[in-house]
């Protein structure tokens, strides 16, 4: 037998309210099962089932006419569901954007003026960002007599947003686009490129052959944070040849760039290092190298990849030193 329910137990089986029950019932997306002499309006499984199903669509954010059609048969689940995935999902990226911008202005004295340029950094397209960085590293390279190679490779340090950028992205991406735009940013950064690589010396450092023993060279120290990170301890004897082929190597570099090859005096650089003096002397000498290091960091955060992190090279280092003592 087919048990019929009031409109009031309805409600209760399935959290819609009486006057929604109804509601439904008039606009003819579930009707009553039957009504009684009185007028009163009951329900079976069937329909209370429907209901329930209607609940959720509408939770989802679906229409009536979608319902209908879904009710009907005269369209799917499925493609109901695929039509309003993509539409959170869209709104979803508004609303990161929004939350970047509006944690931004919560940080800093934001003005009218700037909230309207955050807005517009965060909505960019790929192609906008894409100018964006070429017009830096045009600026930034304009006149630098280095091999054209070089300044490729720099035109390729660029961000790439993902089509779901986290809220720590996008606000990486905004911070970027300001200051890739900022005037005293992209002069003091062409200083220093024209700077370090406006002599000879610099020409060769940038040619295609020492930057390919440059990365030979920052494998190796790879290979030392790797090991120093994995607890190998610096009194062993792994330690210790791991170090001693970063010095080899270094005072090979240093040869291949000066002609002056000097196996102990690497080897007393490292030995040397002092994580609160020569280290941060060096870093504080270039406002354009903090600046470039700032650039790498915030491209890394956009894309995902690991970021400059001074305090675990300082780490390695000090590793590498105890191990060659």
């Amino acid at each position: 037998m087919n048990e019929l329910y009031s409109i009031g137990e309805v409600a209760r089986r399935t959290g819609l309210s009486v006057s929604a029950i109804r509601f439904y019932a008039d606009e003819g997306v579930v009707a009553p099962t039957c009504l009684t002499e009185g007028g009163f309006r009951q329900y079976d499984v069937h329909a209370i089932a429907r209901l329930e199903c209607v609940r959720t669509l509408r939770d989802l954010g679906a229409g009536l006419d979608d319902i209908r059609r879904v009710l009907a048969a005269e369209s799917t689940l499925h493609d109901l569901a695929v039509t309003h995935l993509r539409l959170v999902e869209d709104q979803l990226r508004q609303f990161r954007t929004r939350r970047a911008v509006l944690r931004t202005i919560v940080r800093q004295h934001t003005t009218t003026e700037q909230v309207s340029l955050m807005h517009k950094l965060v909505s960019m397209s790929d192609d906008d960002r894409d100018r964006l960085i070429n017009e830096l590293w045009d600026f930034v390279t304009d006149g630098l007599d280095v091999h054209p190679s070089y300044v490729e490779r720099l035109h390729s340090q660029r961000p790439h947003l993902p089509e779901e950028p986290s809220t720590e992205q996008l606000e990486a991406w905004i911070e970027l686009a300001e200051i890739v735009q900022d005037e005293e940013f992209r002069t003091a950064l062409r200083d220093f490129f024209h700077r370090v690589f406006g002599t000879e010396q610099g020409k060769l450092v940038a040619s295609p052959e020492m930057m390919a023993r440059i990365e030979r060279h920052r494998q190796l120290r790879l290979e030392a944070r790797d090991a120093q990170q994995a607890g190998v301890p610096a009194d062993s004897s792994q330690a210790r040849d791991i170090a001693e082929r970063v010095a080899a190597d270094s005072a090979e570099l240093i040869a291949a760039m000066t002609g002056e090859h000097d196996v102990d005096k690497a080897r007393r650089g490292i030995v040397e290092f002092d994580r609160n003096g020569k280290a941060a002397q060096w870093q504080g000498n270039s406002t354009g190298l903090k600046l470039l290091t700032r650039y790498h960091f915030l491209v890394a955060t956009i894309n995902g990849t690991p970021k400059p992190d001074p305090d675990q090279a300082a780490a390695t280092r000090e590793w590498m030193a105890a191990a060659l003592r």
